[in-house]
């Protein structure tokens, strides 16, 4: 959790989001510019609970490369 904070998609960093044990790196995707997606979730952390709210689910994340795991 504390390696995922760094890529955050600020200054430079690549933005990196959790979900279900995954990690997902969509740095590629206009829709997370700077590290934030519809003004309401932020890359650098777990979206696990948020992904649940969201008017989509989790097989969008799934179309972005998986580059890790993620413990807690």
């Amino acid at each position: 959790m504390e390696d995922l904070k760094k890529f955050n998609g600020k200054d430079g960093a690549p933005a990196y989001v959790g979900c279900n044990g995954k990690v997902y790196d969509v740095s590629g995707s206009f829709l997370w510019k700077d590290g934030e997606h519809q003004v309401t979730h932020r890359a650098g952390r777990d979206l696990s609970d948020e992904i649940r709210k969201a008017p989509h689910g989790i097989e969008l994340l799934e179309k972005f490369p998986i580059i890790g795991v993620l413990k807690r």
